[in-house]
């Protein structure tokens, strides 16, 4: 691997002129860049990746340069160092990988378009024009677009058009900011806009592919979160407008681009009139998320990836502080518990997982940085932790004064716990730097011993890990008095218990009240029959994290897998969809346990069955106006258990829903669709309804009825069916690259689909690769195809495929983790079988 440098080292530039000529028909881009800025030495070197350049020039004096593809660089010979003003002009072609400058697809009525955009995180705006792509060289930058203009189409950009003249877009100049977050787009666009207290227009851009009210919900909820942050921040939102643009292809779910949010188009444009509670919370958590980086990412940038948390994580977390703010009926800290929680406990718990805090410098291993259960949802817990210490005003004040120092500029980890610190009066770099800089996380094992409350930690693995002694400072959140803030020893000794008990009013010792710090606890057998004792006092929350910390420390193989399956039966009853989550999650990780069509799964379903009945008698199939957040989701659980357990009645009814919504079945109420289409592929397939659904799937522009419709097809029992789907795995006209994955994965997870899919991956790996291999999810197909394995048979082809690429920039520690998360989870499989079994037939 050659050696790493920053380019920004020897070359500042602090402005950009770019004028890009773009022909779709042809597929090309013609360029000219002047990049003004500071040569530190004679030879300076700039970012290009698969640009054809024809000439650098100095003022207009010809300069001496070459081209390096292997380091993505042009390097320049300069007559001396100082201020400079360079001039490339240059060829670059329009690609299909989602990265750079790219097309989207889609039609409108029949007819096939494309509209243009761009994706430069985290260092694709080489692709573009020539530039220092460092997030630490901001500038500002002047942008100036032609293309092959039809009547009506539409340009945006970052900052507001200024002329158009000759067939040229001319843009305002933007303030400073990095390369990876200029963004432009054209087409054929419809967009509906509104304006913010402080005068901030908001606006919400997609194709015509879609209903105009299909806009109407993100321009509310993006409206509203401008709004929120500029209060809670105490720092104005920077530029004139903030537009959010759904793309039709994007490989993310959405970037932050300052001024111009785009989208995949499932996380922006939604049927106000039939999407489930569920789609609406993620729809507008990933809007949040989005603005929340136009201060924390955009205004302030990480210094360099290795802080790549200082953006993420904190977004990560203002996405729910926002949608709190202002939807707080949903409830929404509950979803970041079932899903974000869950996540980084389980991903955290492997050997050899990356810290939040990670050095990198290889452009590969830039994208691999992109965990989503470590950088976004552990560091999310991690400021989670942080903020309950310091409070809500003392993190306001931290911020109001971070963003004041930092602005249009870049910033480390430390600077934010600087901030934090001053506002707090608490020494806020010490107890997080044991968060931010350790792997893993810790199990806190409180006993009574001869009487005495003990506490202590240690690591906690899924699987073999090599305990280095670790140690964190621990938030305890406990609910007895006296109890120490924050635990950062190897052991703790609280004092009596009975004495201990009856001073706090005779209630069961807990800890982690809340569930908000990242660790686990494992109570032994005085203290958890104590709290099991008094379930009726307990909250929705301490239920789940009860249930949570079992199914945790089963998988450690620190309690029998089958002692957890009665705590299930003892909590079945709950209506909290906290509760109900965990509990299915936990439900089906049980099919695991049992050999396809076996009486070992035909007491698993019979189990589920059993968990299920009582609330799908109590919420029935219709949904109602005025259900409860708990109660739409709770029925989609619970309907999806008895239908699992093949109950005759509620087979036979959602066959009955499905016949009255068969000529219009993206009018099935979107709680239940999916459990109504994918209950008719399994049990009442024929070719007919394949070709029918596989049409509507081609046709239909509503991301949440494709998804119902991938999940049915996916369920299909006849491998036939499911050939003719992998088929279409590389047919982009029927399956986005973009969706692959989910598709992929759904076949994987089916017993009579897995082989087909696994096949496919290991033949067609290379084709994935030119691809999706620019992308920064492209890791995750080996984490999709480990996290569905679970026999030693699959083991053992998983590692003869994927070890010999262990090498390969940006997938070394993806194989690496996944081998040891599979080997971990054939092994207490082997171990547990037998148990868990047994378990599930009284």
């Amino acid at each position: 691997m050659a050696e790493f440098k920053r380019f920004y080292d020897t070359f500042k530039p602090d402005h950009y002129n770019i004028y890009l000529d773009i022909d779709r028909d042809k597929k090309t881009i013609t360029g000219k860049t002047v990049i003004k800025g500071l040569a530190e030495q004679e030879q300076i070197s700039i970012h290009q990746k698969a640009l054809k350049v024809s000439s650098v020039q100095l003022i207009d004096e010809p300069l001496s340069f070459k081209t390096d593809d292997k380091n993505d660089a042009i390097n320049v010979q300069l007559p001396k160092a100082g201020p400079v003003e360079i001039t490339i002009e240059y060829t670059a072609p329009l690609t299909d990988t989602m990265m750079g400058i790219y097309p989207s697809y889609y039609e409108v009525d029949g007819v096939k378009k494309q509209i243009i955009g761009t994706q430069f995180e985290t260092n694709a705006a080489r692709q573009a024009f020539p530039c220092v792509d460092e997030p630490e060289a901001k500038a500002q930058f002047d942008l100036a677009i032609k293309f092959d203009e039809q009547p009506g189409e539409t340009i945006l950009s970052n900052m507001p058009e200024l002329k158009h003249e000759n067939g040229v877009h001319y843009f305002d100049t933007t303030v400073k900011m990095s390369t990876y977050l200029i963004a432009f787009a054209f087409g054929d666009l419809q967009g509906k806009t509104t304006t913010t207290k402080s005068g901030v227009k908001v606006g919400v851009f997609a194709t015509k592919a879609h209903k105009a009210n299909e806009l109407d919900f993100a321009l509310d909820i993006a409206k509203r979160s401008i709004e929120f942050y500029e209060d809670f921040y105490q720092t104005p939102y920077s530029l004139p407008h903030s537009w959010q643009l759904a793309l039709p292809d994007f490989s993310a779910g959405a970037m932050e681009n300052w001024g111009l949010v785009t989208y995949r188009e499932a996380y922006l444009v939604l049927d106000p009139d039939n999407t489930a509670l569920t789609t609406k919370q993620l729809v507008a958590t990933v809007i949040a998320h989005e603005l929340a980086h136009q201060w924390f990412g955009d205004l302030v940038t990480m210094k360099w990836w290795d802080d790549l948390w200082l953006n993420e994580s904190f977004a990560n977390m203002m996405e729910f502080v926002a949608i709190d703010a202002i939807e707080p009926e949903w409830r929404i800290w509950e979803n970041f518990q079932t899903s974000d929680v869950q996540a980084a406990l389980k991903r955290d718990a492997t050997d050899g997982v990356q810290s939040v805090h990670v050095q990198v410098n290889h452009p590969a291993e830039i994208d691999s940085l992109f965990d989503a259960a470590i950088v976004y949802a552990k560091g999310a817990r991690m400021l989670v932790m942080a903020r309950a210490l310091v409070g809500d005003a003392a993190l306001r004040k931290g911020l109001k004064n971070y963003f004041a120092s930092h602005q249009y500029s870049n910033a480390t980890g430390a600077d934010l716990w600087n901030a934090l610190g001053e506002a707090s009066g608490m020494d806020v770099e010490s107890i997080m730097n044991s968060w931010l800089e350790q792997p893993g996380y810790p199990v806190v094992t409180a006993k009574v011993e001869n009487g005495e409350l003990k506490l202590t930690q240690k690591q906690f693995f899924i699987g073999d890990g090599e305990d280095k002694g670790r140690q964190w400072h621990i938030p305890l959140n406990s609910n007895y008095q006296d109890v120490p803030a924050i635990f950062k020893d190897n052991e703790l000794s609280l004092g009596n218990y009975a004495e201990l008990k009856s001073k706090n009013g005779n209630q069961p010792f807990r800890l982690n009240v809340g569930n908000d710090s990242h660790f686990i606890v494992k109570y032994d057998d005085t203290l958890l029959t104590d709290i099991l004792e008094h379930d009726d006092k307990l909250d929705n929350m301490s239920k789940m994290q009860i249930l949570q910390d079992l199914k945790l420390l089963a998988e450690g193989k620190q309690v029998s897998y089958a002692k957890v399956i009665p705590f299930l039966r003892k909590f079945a009853g709950d209506n909290s969809v906290v509760v109900n989550s965990i509990i299915y999650d936990l439900a089906y990780d049980l099919e695991d346990f049992v050999n396809p069509e076996s009486n070992e799964e035909n007491n698993l379903r019979k189990f589920i069955g059993q968990l299920s009945a009582k609330q799908a008698d109590r919420l029935g199939w219709e949904p109602n106006a005025n259900d409860s957040k708990d109660d739409q989701v709770t029925r989609r659980l619970a309907l999806g258990g008895m239908l699992y357990a093949k109950d005759n009645d509620a087979v036979n009814t959602a066959h009955k829903i499905f016949s009255q919504y068969k000529d219009d079945l993206i009018s099935l109420p979107a709680d239940i669709r999916t459990l109504v289409l994918s209950n008719e592929v399994k049990n009442f397939g024929s070719d007919e309804l394949f070709e029918k659904l596989l049409a509507s799937y081609r046709k239909t522009s509503d991301a949440s009825y494709k998804n119902s419709l991938c999940s049915a097809l996916t369920d299909a029992k006849s491998e036939s069916v499911l050939a003719k789907l992998v088929s279409h795995f590389e047919d982009s006209e029927t399956i986005k690259p973009q969706d692959l994955r989910g598709w992929y994965r759904y076949i994987l997870d089916n017993d009579k689909g897995q082989q087909l899919a696994w096949d496919w991956i290991r033949n067609e790996w290379q084709w994935l690769e030119d691809t999706v291999g620019g992308d920064m999810e492209f890791a995750t197909f080996i984490t999709v195809t480990a996290n569905v394995f679970h026999t030693s048979e699959r083991f053992t082809e998983f590692k003869a495929f994927f070890e010999p690429k262990l090498n390969t920039p940006g997938l070394t520690r993806e194989i690496k983790m996944d081998t040891k998360a599979l080997a971990s989870r054939v092994d207490l499989i082997e171990s547990e079988r037998d148990a868990v079994n047994a378990e599930l037939a009284k």
